[in-house]
């Protein structure tokens, strides 16, 4: 039996691997991806959903953040749409902290 989602505002389509749901299949592909690549060495590990605090008490959900094997960290977020509010908090996480988000399709 099919599990059926509520609609999304930008028609993602929810999808769920080993379990777990996802806002869009290109999020859940992105998952399968970085298990290959944990399965093959390159990945560490990574962690899903992290919460980046900003100004105004006002929380962004980073999609994964990925731990490399060559030391360096990723923080990944999974669009398929750049919405004015993405692109605002963004550009102040970006100001905030000493990190840059990597954007996948």
């Amino acid at each position: 039996m099919k599990r059926r989602f509520p609609r999304h505002k930008f028609n993602a389509v929810p999808t769920v691997h080993d379990g777990i749901r996802f806002d869009s299949k290109a999020e859940g592909r992105y998952y399968e991806e970085l298990k290959v690549r944990r399965d093959a060495g390159e990945v560490l590990f990574f962690l899903r959903q992290v919460p980046i605090d900003l100004p105004g008490n006002v929380k962004y959900r980073l999609d994964f953040l990925v731990f490399l094997a060559d030391g360096t960290v990723e923080f990944v977020d999974v669009k398929g749409m750049k919405t004015p509010i993405y692109k605002l908090k963004k550009a102040q996480i970006e100001s905030l902290y000493p990190i840059k988000i990597k954007e996948v399709k």
